[in-house]
């Protein structure tokens, strides 16, 4: 791979690394680094159990939590909507969209250790399931984020919570 790129052997090791600390590949002794099959159902399943928890109790911290400023930019962005469409790129576009807000509510919680060292692990299989995603569903899931970005705007954690809470079993 360096060789093809022409990067130094390096680069390429640390990359290699981090893909695999974030189970995007595996590593096989004298063989190489093959890439990760997607999870199973079982997997699937752990890894919204894993969200239910911890993004629930993001959104309940971030309705308690959030600077004003988090706060509007939480509902700027839930009142962004994207519908599909003859555009190829729509869903990409949704896809970003969808990450940028779960992101936004995971630093509004001001929590460091939920924000990296669980939900920024998450990422690289949730961005794998939102390529997957039902995106007939793109009008529930839009107003599902203007409804979790209103409670925490309001600083009502236990409706932002249970907005969670509906949000990411729409989703499962």
């Amino acid at each position: 791979m360096a060789r093809e790129l022409a990067v130094s052997p390096t680069p390429v090791r640390e990359a290699l690394a981090r893909m695999k600390s974030e189970g995007l590949v595996r590593k096989r002794p004298l063989a190489g680094y093959p890439v990760s099959p997607l999870l199973t159902r079982a997997e699937f399943n752990d890894m919204f159990d894993m969200r239910l928890l911890l993004e629930c109790a993001a959104a309940r911290w971030a309705a308690a939590r959030a600077t004003d400023e988090q706060r509007d930019q939480l509902v700027h962005v839930a009142a962004r909507t994207i519908e599909g469409g003859d555009d190829p790129t729509w869903h990409a576009a949704f896809t970003a969209l969808d990450a940028q807000l779960h992101d936004l509510v995971a630093a509004a919680s001001a929590s460091p250790l939920l924000l990296h060292d669980s939900i920024t692990r998450l990422h690289a299989q949730l961005h794998l399931h939102r390529r997957y995603f039902p995106y007939a569903q793109t009008a529930v899931t839009n107003d599902e984020h203007q409804d979790l970005a209103a409670a925490i705007h309001d600083h009502d954690p236990d409706r932002a919570e249970s907005a969670m809470r509906l949000h990411l079993t729409h989703a499962r």
